[in-house]
């Protein structure tokens, strides 16, 4: 459901220590943060300068580019979207079989409120998340039809 990083940050607002995941949209050994460092400190200044949930947590992704090409700050929701997982068997050194995840983003939201589309147009996205996972719509429904 959600990266190493963000989990760190749900657990840490589980205990009620204010949360933010930063994340920058690029996989490489050779990223470079630079561009994320002005936004990091705008984004944690504002936190900082009001008073803030105990559960707080911002899922905050930036797009690999540089600063100048940085259009902002776009609060979004978590689009609809995943990785389509595929293993790849691979020998290794010792002809020893092994298997290496790989796979695809695969996007099914269009919205123009989302986190794809903030990086896509080189905004730097912020989504606001909680770790109650309750359907409060199905909830809902179910106690009109399932009355005990």
């Amino acid at each position: 459901m959600y990266s190493g990083t963000m989990s760190a940050a749900v657990e840490a607002a589980i205990e009620s220590i204010p949360s933010i995941g930063f994340s920058l949209l690029d996989y490489s050994v050779e990223a470079d943060f630079s561009a994320a460092r002005k936004y990091v400190r705008i984004i944690v200044e504002e936190v900082l300068s009001r008073p803030m949930d105990k559960h707080l947590i911002l899922n905050v992704n930036f797009p690999a580019v540089p600063e100048n090409l940085i259009k902002g700050i776009k609060v979004a929701r978590q689009a609809y979207a995943k990785y389509e997982e595929d293993f790849v068997e691979r020998n290794d050194p010792n002809s020893k079989k092994y298997y290496w995840l790989t796979g695809k983003f695969v996007n099914f939201d269009r919205g123009r409120d989302t986190d794809v589309w903030a990086l896509e147009h080189n905004y730097v996205s912020v989504v606001p998340v909680q770790f109650d996972m309750t359907n409060y719509v199905l909830k809902s429904k179910l106690e009109k039809t399932w009355k005990s």
